[in-house]
């Protein structure tokens, strides 16, 4: 294992980074600290929406399908997962790593017209792909009501 110099700028970026996570707020580069990698990382995601269903699409690259886990509950949408990192082995060294590691998880709210227990997942070349389907709008039923 090769000794990594401490960098307490890049300490406080990583810090930085995790927060604007927490609040959703978008982030800033990419770049994956000198020391290797890191367990707090999310997919990028994009959401569609036709009339009728919702889509969304996760990146996780080399993330097998078997380690991914999706929940519907309450109205939000959870993906979960983890993107093992590759193991040293003798004779390889690894001079950069920069693709993240670890544990992910990402949530998102559901609108009340989606059918929930309808929903299907694909996973093809790194992405994952969720549909739900929008629920057929209720009609208002039309009551009589006799005056006496």
């Amino acid at each position: 294992m090769a000794i990594v110099k401490w960098d307490p700028w890049q300490e406080i970026e990583d810090m930085f980074d995790r927060y604007t996570r927490a609040v959703g707020w978008p982030r800033r580069g990419l770049a994956a600290p000198e020391s290797g990698t890191r367990a707090d990382w999310s997919p990028r995601v994009d959401i569609a929406e036709t009339e009728q269903e919702f889509t969304i699409k996760a990146e996780i690259p080399e993330v097998d399908k078997n380690d991914v886990k999706i929940t519907i509950d309450n109205g939000v949408v959870t993906l979960q997962g983890e993107r093992r990192q590759e193991k040293e082995e003798k004779g390889k060294t690894f001079h950069r790593v920069e693709r993240y590691y670890g544990s992910f998880s990402r949530s998102f709210s559901l609108p009340d017209n989606v059918d929930e227990a309808a929903a299907k997942a694909a996973f093809k070349d790194g992405v994952l792909t969720l549909q739900i389907p929008k629920r057929e709008a209720s009609k208002p039923k039309g009551i009589e009501v006799k005056v006496e």
